[in-house]
């Protein structure tokens, strides 16, 4: 790129260039965090649940917003208790899935992973197999029609005592579509060694493994994903900032658990809207994603939650870029970082990098130039 385009940063990248228009990576997203308001509210009419706050979709929206930002991640989680509610059925998980890349597609997501945990959709008439074959159609139809391309994570959750079966679930189907396991929920009180059985089966398959860790609790959090536990991403990673001394903005002193994590080349799913909103960080200024950028970390930016957070992709990258002033060399280098830690095969990887990034982002420059 031309030192005239690097020059545009801030405000005046985002003036030039529209963020839905760069090719984007999506890689840490919760299927039942991110359905739209209408899709809640007309399955909840379908199934006959009766206690959503309200039923018009914009101010439902709105709600769902308004309580996942109290600052807390308990209280961040507790409107999910609605969305799997009205997630029950073959019809609803396949719909939601589908809207999902119709989504990435509108937003300018060309490859997405999508997580879940079927344990949560299974309490109604279908097996959790069955549930995952819903979603699977689902997004099958949608890379069908729009061309996305993506991969399913199966969670287990943190506070449950059946993560193995999640494990071996997500193993069942990793010819299918899905592409990896996570642990998911709060983690204070549920540190990941207390699910070594679930990873040990991952792990003994030659499987991929993400961790929610680093995002309400410390780096133990973070070392226990990578040494107990064999991460191979970190879903957040916002506590590594406690293992570097930081003075004025930039490093003066590495931990070694922050350094290992740079020298392994881990990568960090931040999700900066989500980390506000769950009072990971105080505020965005003070997020560490600059400060591990700069350093060479890994980072990608996600969304976690579209719907709690009222985000999408082309918002986080405009967040990123009026709070940390990037410029459309660092957004791209971001979206190398995302599609080299997507856990699709190699050969997938290297292509779409040579056939959507590169050339996407040289369209974005030469029209700036032109």
């Amino acid at each position: 790129m031309s030192a005239e385009l690097l020059e545009l940063r801030g405000e005046d990248l985002l003036k030039a260039v529209s963020m839905k228009e760069l090719p984007k990576v999506l890689l840490h997203e919760h299927l039942d965090g991110g359905l739209r308001p209408q899709t809640v509210v007309d399955l909840a009419k379908e199934c006959g649940y009766d206690k959503l706050p309200t039923h018009d979709a914009i101010e439902l929206g709105k709600w769902f917003n308004e309580g996942a930002r109290r600052g807390s991640l308990p209280l961040y989680l507790e409107g999910f208790r609605h969305t799997t509610a009205v997630m029950l059925t073959a019809g609803a998980l396949e719909r939601v899935a589908f809207e999902f890349i119709e989504d990435m597609f509108e937003d300018g997501v060309f490859y997405a992973e999508i997580r879940f945990a079927p344990v949560f959709h299974s309490e109604g008439e279908l097996s959790e197999d069955e549930v995952v074959e819903a979603v699977l159609r689902g997004l099958a139809k949608g890379e069908e029609k729009y061309g996305v391309r993506w991969g399913l994570i199966i969670c287990g959750m943190r506070h449950r005592t059946d993560t193995e079966e999640a494990a071996k679930l997500a193993i069942r189907f990793r010819d299918r579509g899905v592409v990896g396991f996570d642990l998911a929920g709060g983690e204070a009180g549920f540190p990941p060694k207390k699910h070594l059985d679930a990873f040990h089966e991952i792990r003994r398959a030659n499987f991929n493994i993400t961790i929610h860790a680093g995002e309400a609790y410390g780096p133990e959090s973070i070392w226990q994903a990578l040494q107990y536990c064999g991460a191979h991403r970190l879903g957040h990673g916002t506590r590594l900032k406690d293992d570097l001394e930081i003075v004025d903005g930039k490093v003066v002193k590495m931990g070694r658990l922050a350094q290992f994590v740079l020298d392994q080349r881990i990568p960090i799913e931040v999700c900066l809207t989500s980390n506000v909103d769950t009072g990971a960080i105080e505020s965005l200024e003070e997020h560490p994603f600059r400060v591990l950028f700069d350093n060479g970390f890994r980072v990608c930016l996600n969304t976690d939650d579209r719907l709690m957070s009222a985000t999408s992709m082309s918002q986080e990258f405009e967040v990123a870029v009026k709070t940390f002033g990037l410029n459309l060399d660092e957004l791209e280098k971001l979206t190398m970082n995302g599609i080299k830690s997507a856990f699709a095969p190699f050969q997938e990887r290297i292509g779409l990098i040579f056939d959507r990034i590169q050339p996407g982002y040289r369209k974005i420059a030469e029209g700036l130039v032109s």
